[in-house]
């Protein structure tokens, strides 16, 4: 895949531009860069704001003169062309939009953006084939595997707002999300919450894990869900997970602590689990983000994504074998 490099470059943030993150101004001006490198940059100083260091979190104001050191990105993206069949799958997969936002009902094996052998994502798609719409970002995301209800800003007033309703620590204030979950084994009891911090690392391969930690600290990061049970069938559980932090893997790693995978996540589950329910039919990870809440211009709004066919078929399958 071929690369370019960038020059040093001085940037004037204007008025229009005040009012960001450093770190989310950086990956809109770097979209091909790796997010990764953006805070390694940030880490090590080379991205500057009045010829000082800055955090990531650091709000921009305007007339700030931002410097961006030389960077390598893939050029293969910058004219990669998502397929008409994919752009017109994600447009069909959209369950609400107004001046403001757009909901979509995700599906399964879509990521979110491009990224290491992922030539386009779901925020590609939506932008070739809504070119009318100026100003498109991602107001969270969801893993690839996940589908159900995913949050997009068409301006940046908007995007804020969605961004305020989480604290710099995860913490929900404002949102609520709420998953529906296939479990290995049968659940005992009722519902459980779970708080246990959540370390992000990164293999030799590239790929990111998530493992659990004793406590919060400078890598780990405070992780907790709610785990409510729907129904218990042979060996496995149908469970709503609400999320209070919006962690990487969350729900994926806290159910793999509970002793209870989610069926069908190659990363974190179980064998034995996912080989029985693969041959039952299941081709991909149960989990959906079911519902999602969130207060927006002092208004309360609530979306529902419906389940997937091809979920909706395999519970129908397991209530018939009970």
């Amino acid at each position: 895949m071929p690369h370019k490099f960038t020059q040093v470059r001085y940037l004037s943030i204007s008025p229009e531009q005040a009012g960001q993150r450093v770190d989310n101004f950086l990956f809109r001006e770097l979209k091909n860069v790796p997010r990764s490198h953006v805070y390694r940059l940030l880490r090590s100083g080379q991205v500057r704001v009045n010829g000082g260091r800055v955090k990531p979190t650091r709000k921009l104001l305007a007339g700030d003169e931002l410097r961006l050191p030389p960077v390598r990105d893939v050029a293969e993206r910058i004219s990669q062309r998502v397929p008409d069949e994919g752009r017109q799958e994600i447009t069909s997969a959209i369950i609400h939009e107004d001046d403001g936002i757009i909901v979509l009902n995700k599906p399964a094996g879509w990521a979110v953006h491009a990224g290491t052998g992922i030539p386009y994502g779901i925020i590609d798609a939506l932008r070739q084939a809504r070119p009318d719409i100026h100003y498109l970002e991602l107001a969270h995301r969801l893993d690839r595997e996940t589908s159900g209800c995913l949050l997009l800003a068409k301006n940046r007033d908007v995007l804020e707002q969605l961004h305020d309703g989480f604290r710099n620590d995860g913490h929900v204030i404002g949102h609520r999300k709420h998953y529906l979950a296939l479990l290995a084994g049968e659940w005992q009891g009722g519902s459980r919450d779970i708080n246990i911090p959540l370390v992000s690392q990164r293999l030799e391969s590239g790929e990111r894990m998530v493992k659990t930690a004793l406590r919060p600290d400078g890598e780990a990061r405070r992780a907790h869900s709610e785990f409510m049970p729907l129904d218990i069938f042979t060996d496995c559980s149908l469970v709503e997970v609400r999320i209070t932090t919006g962690r990487m893997h969350q729900i994926r790693v806290h159910a793999k602590a509970l002793g209870h995978p989610v069926i069908g996540d190659r990363k974190y589950g179980e064998r034995s689990a996912n080989l029985l329910m693969r041959r039952m039919g299941l081709k991909r990870m149960f989990l959906h983000a079911h519902k999602i809440s969130m207060n927006l211009t002092g208004q309360e709004l609530h979306f529902e994504a419906p389940m997937p066919p091809e979920l909706l078929s395999h519970l129908e399958k397991l209530r018939h074998d009970r």
